[in-house]
C-alpha cells in the first residue's frame, strides 16, 4: 500500500477527482501528521510532577500499595484462545472471495464514539462491506458481513479472518457465517498484526479522512465514509501491492 508521502499522481487520462470531495482529499495528503498532544496534569503526574506527589504522600505518612484484584471466570481463557489462525502458512489468495478480513475501529462524533465495522477482500484490498453504529455489538458486525455477502453475490467456502472480540465470536455472528458456509480464522492471542491488511486500511482512513475533521452528526460521518470508501479508496487510491492499481481496477484486470 502506498505510504503517505508516496506519489499519488494518476496515469495520464485518469480521473482522480470524481467530485470535489475527492479532490480535497488528494490535495491535503502529505500534510496529515498528527501534532503531539499538549502536556497535562494527567500525563505529567499532576502539578509539580510525580516526584512532588511522592514527597507530599511521604509528609502525610501515606504509602502507595498495589492490590491485585481478580475475578474468577472459569473457562474464560479457554474461550478467548479457542479457534485458530487458518491463514498461517496459507498461500496468498489468487482470486476474489477466497479470503476476507474484518475488524472494528472507533471514530468520534460530537465527543461520542461511533464504531465502524469493515470487511475487506484480501485479494484486492477492496472494502466490500461496512457498517456504522453507536454500539459495538454483533449487530454491527453482522450488518457489515451481510453487506459484503450481498455485494459479492453470497459466495460460499470463504475464510473470514477476524480478531477475538465478542462482536466476532458472538452466537448471532457465527450463525450468519454458518448459514453461508464461511470458515472463521482468528488472530493469534495478542497478535493484532495477524490482521495487518485491515489495520493498514484504518491507518489510511484516519490519516486521509478523519484526522483534522470534526463531525457533529452521525449522518455526516456516514456520508463521508461512503464517499471515501466507494469513490476514493476502492476506485481511485493506488496500492503498490496491487501494481499501482486501485482495488476495483485490480479486480477487473485479473478477472
Amino acid at each position: 500500500m502506498l505510504g503517505r508521502n508516496a506519489s499519488l499522481a494518476a496515469p495520464p487520462g485518469r480521473s482522480t477527482a470524481p467530485e470535489a470531495y475527492i479532490a480535497h482529499l488528494l490535495a491535503k495528503r502529505g500534510s496529515l501528521r498528527e501534532p503531539p498532544g499538549p502536556s497535562s496534569p494527567a500525563t505529567t503526574g499532576g502539578i509539580g510532577g510525580p516526584e512532588a506527589g511522592r514527597k507530599a504522600n511521604a509528609r502525610a505518612g501515606l504509602r502507595a500499595r498495589v492490590t491485585l484484584v481478580t475475578r474468577r471466570q472459569p473457562g474464560l481463557m479457554r474461550f478467548k484462545t479457542a479457534g485458530e489462525n487458518l491463514l498461517k502458512g496459507l498461500e496468498a489468495p489468487t482470486a476474489i472471495n477466497q479470503v476476507w478480513v474484518a475488524d472494528v475501529t472507533y471514530l468520534k462524533v460530537n465527543q461520542q464514539w461511533r464504531y465502524l465495522a469493515t470487511v475487506m477482500d484480501r485479494y484486492s484490498r477492496r472494502i466490500i462491506g461496512w457498517s456504522l453504529a453507536a454500539t459495538r455489538t454483533t449487530k454491527l458486525t453482522q450488518a457489515a458481513l451481510a453487506y459484503a455477502l450481498k455485494k459479492r453475490g453470497r459466495p460460499s467456502n470463504i475464510i473470514l479472518h477476524t480478531d477475538r472480540g465478542i462482536e466476532f465470536t458472538g452466537y448471532e455472528f457465527r450463525d450468519l457465517m454458518k448459514q453461508h458456509g464461511i470458515r472463521q480464522s482468528f488472530n493469534r492471542p495478542g497478535r493484532c498484526t495477524d490482521n495487518a491488511h485491515m489495520e493498514s486500511f484504518y491507518h489510511s482512513l484516519k490519516g486521509e479522512l478523519v484526522r483534522g475533521s470534526v463531525y457533529r452528526r452521525t449522518s455526516t460521518l456516514r456520508r463521508s465514509l461512503s464517499r471515501y470508501i466507494n469513490r476514493f479508496y476502492n476506485a481511485v487510491r493506488l496500492h503498490s501491492g496491487l501494481g499501482y492499481l486501485s482495488p476495483i481496477e485490480y479486480e477487473q484486470k485479473t478477472a
